[in-house]
């Protein structure tokens, strides 16, 4: 700004720093005039860019940044014109309150490019990533933007004025350390919510472990949103739970899809002791291979687990394409394995008890007992 003013200064001076007062008006009248025939120069440059861009497909957005470019060029003839006047008529007075409403004024263009740019990426570069956290991060920054340029340029138009801006910076401090201890909970969530948008954990459209469903209910769903204070979960009951992030980040967090959507599968099977269990294994094997979204490689095996109280427990492992069909592989399955094992004689076993009854008192003389009252 300092540069500009220069050249300024430089131009009065080529028609003479000392003119009259009827000399300063004849010059400030050119000034306008010129401006004038400027802003129409450049005006009509935009139009005819603006009507060239058309074949470009980058440019989406052309119409509200042609207007956008228009109202800055509008605004930096007016401050050049302003300039010059100041210094024809020498008001030095209001030179610093005239460049602090222009910053506050120009505050509003550079606020709707902005806001023009963040939509650019959105629509250019964020939806080309597999992530979902850019369009979060995006839509903070629309949100805050606002904030973020009047804040700005208020700061900026204070220091143009000489105000010392230090000690609102320190109260604004101490301000938010007053706010920080009254919305500690609230304030922990929101840093929480920066983290999980930075590490990245899950993103939206990942399926994770719900731990605080209701109970009965389903204990896993689909992330559907990632806020600065709380993430919605939606379960496979469709029942959103709201999880504040601080909650989330304090807990392991068990994500189904985040490499990729197949996942491995286990399900347990017990089979009685006089089972054959190489048949049994046969058996699973070929109920496993009746479902086509279980993958053949890596290929379903069976293990024996553990000898039980009353069984072999087996435990069936498959790999299948999609982590939401988790439940409907386990269900597939065990209903398979229980047709198959009852047309094969493969008994699933229950717990059974065998009671032997002694009767110690056998082939012993019965007694009477004596009446406590008889002598």
């Amino acid at each position: 700004m300092n540069t500009i003013t220069g050249y300024i200064d430089r131009v009065i001076s080529f028609f003479g720093a000392e003119a009259s007062l009827s000399k300063s008006w004849a010059n400030a009248i050119l000034a306008l005039f010129a401006a004038f025939i400027l802003w129409l120069i450049i005006k009509r440059i935009l139009t005819i860019l603006e009507k060239k861009v058309v074949r470009f497909k980058l440019i989406q957005v052309r119409k509200e940044l042609f207007v956008i470019l228009r109202k800055m060029a509008g605004l930096l003839l007016i401050w050049l014109v302003g300039v010059m006047w100041i210094r024809l008529f020498h008001l030095t007075v209001v030179e610093k309150t005239f460049h602090a409403v222009f910053i506050i004024v120009a505050a509003a263009p550079i606020k709707s490019f902005l806001l023009i740019f963040l939509e650019y990426l959105e629509r250019n570069l964020a939806k080309r990533t597999q992530t979902a956290i850019d369009n979060i991060v995006i839509n903070l920054l629309n949100k805050f933007s606002g904030a973020i340029v009047y804040a700005t340029a208020v700061i900026i138009a204070l220091d143009t004025l000489g105000v010392n801006v230090m000690p609102f910076i320190a109260g604004a401090g101490v301000m938010g350390v007053a706010v920080g201890f009254a919305a500690k909970d609230t304030l922990s969530n929101v840093i929480a919510g920066i983290l999980l948008i930075i590490d990245r954990p899950f993103e939206i459209g990942d399926r994770i472990e719900v731990w605080s469903a209701p109970a009965g209910s389903a204990s896993w769903g689909d992330v559907i949103d990632i806020g600065l204070r709380a993430t919605r979960i939606k379960t496979t009951d469709n029942i959103v739970v709201i999880i504040p992030n601080n909650e989330i980040m304090t807990r392991d967090i068990v994500n189904y899809t985040t490499i990729n959507s197949s996942i491995r599968v286990r399900i347990n099977i017990g089979i009685a002791y006089d089972a054959d269990v190489a048949k049994a294994k046969t058996l699973i094997i070929q109920a496993t291979n009746s479902a086509d979204w279980i993958l053949a490689e890596p290929a379903p095996k069976v293990v024996v687990r553990n000898f039980g109280e009353s069984s072999v427990d087996l435990q069936a492992r498959v790999w299948i394409k999609e982590a939401r069909k988790r439940m409907d592989t386990i269900d597939h399955i065990t209903d398979m394995v229980k047709v198959l094992f009852d047309e094969n004689g493969i008994e699933i076993p229950f717990p059974k008890r065998d009671i032997t009854i002694v009767d110690r008192h056998v082939g012993e003389p019965l007694r009477r007992k004596k009446d406590a009252t008889t002598p």
